[in-house]
């Protein structure tokens, strides 16, 4: 009797083992309340296309940026995403597909309310360089706007970033372009507002990064990103979202001075020559 429990036993924890490997149920970090549910729906959309039938589910809490890339390393979560980076492309399966579509590479400014004048009358890099900026410590974003020569003022937390903005720490806060109109409203105690006339642009794809221990899985979500850039289920995907379009309607992009930066940090892989993957988005305003 002992054998056969013991059997038993081992034929479930073989058969538990084998269905997380075979990638049948996804698990991504649990979204704070700033995100939406934009990134996680175009995730399950993907592997709607696969034969095999995924199940979406998320961590108990929500985790570090530090902490999920730990778990993506052991498999305990599956797949996370934004932007990317050599290390991040070798450490993990990267998807270079950008989810966003170039949308996220237009960076929007929390600034001080009254203090709009300070940056009416930029119009290049070389203004920028009085302007202080704050910028998360371990971000891509910091190392971009330090190698152009920008005063950047670091913290390790995001939260605290809004803080400091409005104790005068520094004068501007750059945010991807649906993270600047969706998180202002988290902070209704703070004297802030959104800039006005500039945009900030250089390439920063948002990928989907998976566990090497699931490759299976990164070659379905790309298979199936790929057949919905075909089928045309992407741009409507995309455009459909409210989040996208809530976006483009109150960005005003077409209308904002842009300060272009280089990103000497941009993986060599990036597939900037398929112009398909990229929208021209002065065009869709």
């Amino acid at each position: 009797m002992k054998i056969t429990i013991n059997l038993i036993a081992l034929l479930f924890i073989f058969s538990a083992s084998n269905h997380t490997l075979a990638g049948q149920t996804v698990i991504t970090n649990k979204k704070s309340n700033s995100q939406s549910e934009y990134m996680s729906g175009l995730l399950q959309l993907a592997l709607s296309y696969a034969d095999t039938p995924y199940q979406y589910s998320t961590t108990d809490e929500v985790l570090s940026k530090t902490r999920v890339l730990e778990s993506l390393k052991t498999g305990s979560v599956h797949v996370t995403w934004g932007g990317t980076s050599e290390q991040l492309e070798a450490s993990y399966l990267p998807i270079r597909i950008d989810t966003y579509r170039g949308l996220m590479s237009h960076r929007l400014m929390f600034i001080r309310q009254g203090e709009q004048e300070k940056f009416d009358n930029i119009t290049s890099l070389e203004d920028f360089k009085s302007i202080k900026f704050g910028q998360g410590r371990r971000w891509q974003d910091t190392k971009i706007l330090e190698a152009a020569d920008l005063q950047v003022i670091k913290s390790n937390k995001k939260k605290n970033l809004y803080y400091m903005l409005d104790g005068g720490r520094f004068d501007a806060f750059p945010r991807g372009a649906t993270e600047a109109l969706s998180e202002l409203s988290n902070y209704p105690g703070l004297a802030l507002t959104l800039e006005q006339s500039l945009v900030i642009i250089y390439p920063l794809p948002t990928y989907f990064f998976v566990s090497k221990k699931y490759p299976q899985l990164a070659l379905d979500i790309e298979q199936g990103l790929e057949t919905m850039l075909k089928d045309g289920k992407f741009d409507e995907y995309f455009y459909g979202s409210e989040e996208i379009q809530s976006t483009l309607r109150r960005a005003n992009l077409k209308n904002r001075r842009a300060i272009r930066l280089d990103n000497p940090y941009l993986p060599e892989k990036t597939p900037l020559h398929r112009k398909e993957l990229w929208l021209d988005l002065t065009a869709q305003n």
